[in-house]
Formats: C-alpha cells, structure tokens, sequence
C-alpha cells in the first residue's frame, strides 16, 4: 500500500480505550474494518460518565450496548443501534440514525437526519445536516456540509479500490467502504464521495462535486 492511516488521522486521547485496533501504519481502510472489533472489544456498560437511560428523551431509542457520554447533548427523537459510542461533549440533532457499528469521538455534532453506519468520527468532526456516512473514517476537525454522502458501494457491486497521489491504485478487497476522510477536510454542499475516495489533510471537495479518487 502506498499510504498509512497516519498519513490522513490520528486517533484522539479520548479514544484511547480503542487503541489497539487503529495502528497508524495500517492501510487507512483498514480502520473501517476494525470499528465493529473495537466496540466487540470493550464492556460498553463498565465505561465511566454514561448518560443513565432514565435521563434519556422518551422519544429517542437508544439500543442496548450503546454508550452515550454525560455530557452528550441529545434529541428529543432519533434512532441509537448498537454497538455504538458516542463521546464527550457530543451534539446529535434531531432525527439522527445511527445504524450500529458507530465510534463518534468527543465534540462531534451528528445533525438532523444523518445517517451514521460502520463508520468512525474522530473528534471535532461536523456533519451537521442530511448527510450519510458509512463504512467511512472522518479525521480530526473535518465538516461537510448540508446533503454530502458517502457512497460506498459500487454499481457493479465489485471491490472497491483506492488510488493515491504517487498514481498507485490499490484493491482493498472491501465490498463496501465509502471515504478516509483527513483532518480538517471541508466537503461543500451537495457533494457525493465516491467508494474509496482519500482525501488528503486540509483538502477542499467543492460543492456539488461528484469526486472520486485522491486528493
């Protein structure tokens, strides 16, 4: 492989209780496959400052094995599968659906109707309105805007490769991976990420773009 995870993100202190799944020197999807292990891995009921069920809003559904920190602001109503764990000083907005398999570091804000599957947010990250990621890594400080998805499977339904900026193309063998995500990355509005498309630290998708590849 021509790239590492810690070439696009670092997994944040506040993570460290899933460290030992996210090597910096793995190929970056494969993070993406190790969420579902991480969350296996750990006793989400024995972590410390949970939100109580008894203080969770009547209307929003939180599964079993789903870990919300304390000081997580929530909504009125929304969907929580798990395994999930949602960090400190997090935002979920109304309508949010996380369909399991979900690590949601600390100061992330998950908007109103977003959708959030197989995927891993690692602090600071905003997607704040209408948006879908799945089978997705979005580093440190990255935001999209209203309406950008993650897609991430084919048409063809065949494995996704990946490309880098030295011109290497690599098949990940994956099925279904949508975006490595860098840090501070800004997608605009509208914008669709193609399966396997890397987008490098402090790059700009442009709104409305369909991008594939590497930037």
């Amino acid at each position: 492989c021509s790239a590492v995870a810690d070439d696009f993100f670092f997994l944040p202190p506040e993570l460290s209780v899933f460290q030992s799944h996210f090597r910096g020197d793995d190929p970056p999807w494969a993070w993406v496959s190790n969420v579902a292990r991480a969350l296996e891995s750990v006793n989400i009921s024995a972590l410390p400052c949970a939100r109580p069920k008894d203080e969770l809003p009547p209307a929003l559904f939180v599964d079993d094995n789903v870990f919300i920190h304390s000081t997580a602001v929530l909504p009125h109503f929304g969907t929580i599968h798990g395994p999930a764990y949602i960090g400190r000083g997090c935002e979920l907005r109304p309508g949010v659906f996380v369909r399991g398999n979900v690590i949601v570091g600390p100061h992330c804000v998950v908007g109103n109707s977003t959708e959030l599957k197989n995927c891993m947010l690692l602090a600071n990250v905003q997607v704040p309105h209408f948006n879908y990621v799945g089978d997705s890594i979005l580093g440190t400080g990255s935001h999209f805007g209203a309406g950008v998805v993650t897609a991430n499977v084919r048409l063809d339904r065949g494995s996704v490769t990946a490309s880098f900026a030295d011109g290497n193309c690599v098949d990940t063998a994956m099925k279904k991976l949508g975006a490595i995500v860098g840090e501070h990355v800004e997608v605009g509005c509208n914008a669709v990420l193609n399966p396997g498309s890397c987008l490098g630290k402090h790059s700009v998708v442009m709104p409305a773009v369909s991008f594939v590849g590497f930037l």
